[in-house]
């Protein structure tokens, strides 16, 4: 199942997110969940949030996964929301199962 994580960053948390960054990527890496995904800019260009679509059997599983990730135990966002998502389009390549 896909669910689309949406994650808006604290104020003037550009300096967490970069000392976090690696680690965020080591762990999307390690864990193999995220099938796209990649940072909300500012009108600055700045990164300023987060986007992933992630795989995991069910919710819960969604849920516990983000809480584990790097960014999420730094702090860095102010808000987040995981909700369930059925691609159907796909003009970015990526591999949704078939669409």
């Amino acid at each position: 199942m896909l669910f689309v994580v949406t994650a808006i960053d604290k104020k003037d948390s550009l300096d967490l997110r970069l000392a976090t960054r690696e680690a965020h990527f080591a762990f999307a890496r390690d864990t193999g969940r995220i099938k796209l995904g990649g940072p909300f800019l500012n009108a600055k260009g700045e990164m300023a949030g987060s986007m992933m679509v992630i795989e995991a059997p069910d919710l819960e599983t969604a849920e516990a996964w983000h809480m584990e990730d790097p960014y999420v135990k730094a702090g860095l966002f102010e808000s987040s929301d995981i909700r369930p998502w059925k691609p159907a389009l796909n003009a970015v390549g990526a591999d949704f199962g078939g669409v």
